[in-house]
């Protein structure tokens, strides 16, 4: 028989089967059904909105507290931490994969389908019948003016706010690594409680300028295809930071708690790299949605 140091290096975990994710998935279906009936004017009403937040903030503070306790028990080899690291990697490649299919579709439409609508480049004037009088200038809101006249939301202005704000959780999520990592746990958490306080401020300033954008610019998701790859992209992108924003909270708790040691804390670094993620998907959105 091997050392028992040797057997422990070999096992590897399997946790028992779990409603969870299916759970989750009834809560934040829940929750698109009501944004999107609110967004809509469907009067679907708040209970959807309420029930979908209620639900998927319950079962994902749930389903952390069993996946720590897990942790913290001994359950989890360094084989079952290697999995974890290429398991959040190829997680992160897909939200990449993600974000690119609507950048992609972002582009299609500004500087491919927009120029072709406008005459560019076309043999046939089918274009002066389909739609005549129209200006292929982005941003626009379509062949037949859908949803009227819009205003963009300026870059240099709550959009700029908030990428400084999430560079800045950036720098304090990078330092409370460092702290965690020199075994100064306190500095770790006030570092960390710095930057869910910058990831909630992200949020509401977000709300805000949605608020400001339907109520007074006319800037819907009824505002041609500028205003559906608007939403689409930064409301994705919202998600994300609150996604993130939960799991910084949870880490936060979980380093009061005492959890995570300095030679070992990937619970730590799996959200440190999902929210330097989101860091560069925003400044991603910031430049060719916003600024460009």
């Amino acid at each position: 028989m091997g050392s028992p140091a040797a057997h422990d290096s070999q096992r590897y975990f399997v946790p028992a089967p779990s409603a969870w994710p299916f759970m989750l998935t009834v809560g934040l279906a829940a929750l698109v059904i009501g944004v999107a009936g609110y967004l809509e004017h469907s009067h679907v009403g708040p209970v959807p909105i309420w029930l979908g937040v209620g639900l998927s903030v319950y079962i994902i503070f749930r389903w952390f507290q069993g996946v720590a306790r897990e942790s913290e028990t001994g359950q989890y080899s360094a084989q079952v931490d290697r999995t974890y690291r290429w398991g959040m990697s190829w997680f992160i490649f897909s939200e990449v994969m993600f974000f690119g299919a609507f950048f992609g579709a972002l582009f299609y439409a500004r500087s491919l389908s927009l120029p072709w609508l406008g005459g560019e480049g076309a043999k046939l004037a089918t274009h002066v019948t389909l739609w005549p009088g129209f200006e292929a200038v982005w941003p626009s809101n379509g062949p037949a003016n859908l949803g009227g006249e819009f205003q963009t939301i300026p870059a240099f202005d709550v959009p700029l706010l908030n990428t400084i704000i999430l560079l800045t959780s950036g720098f304090t999520i990078t330092m409370a690594h460092h702290a965690l990592k020199a075994g100064k746990r306190t500095a770790c958490i006030l570092w960390m409680w710095a930057t869910v306080a910058l990831g909630a401020s992200f949020l509401y300033f977000q709300a805000a300028e949605y608020i400001h954008a339907y109520h007074e610019l006319n800037l819907t998701l009824h505002s041609g295809i500028y205003g559906s790859t608007f939403f689409m992209l930064t409301g994705f992108h919202g998600m994300h930071v609150t996604l993130g924003t939960i799991m910084l909270l949870v880490i936060t708790l979980r380093l009061m708690a005492g959890h995570f040691k300095p030679d070992s804390h990937f619970g730590f670094e799996g959200v440190a790299w999902y929210w330097h993620f989101v860091d560069v998907v925003w400044i991603g959105l910031f430049i060719v949605v916003y600024w460009l």
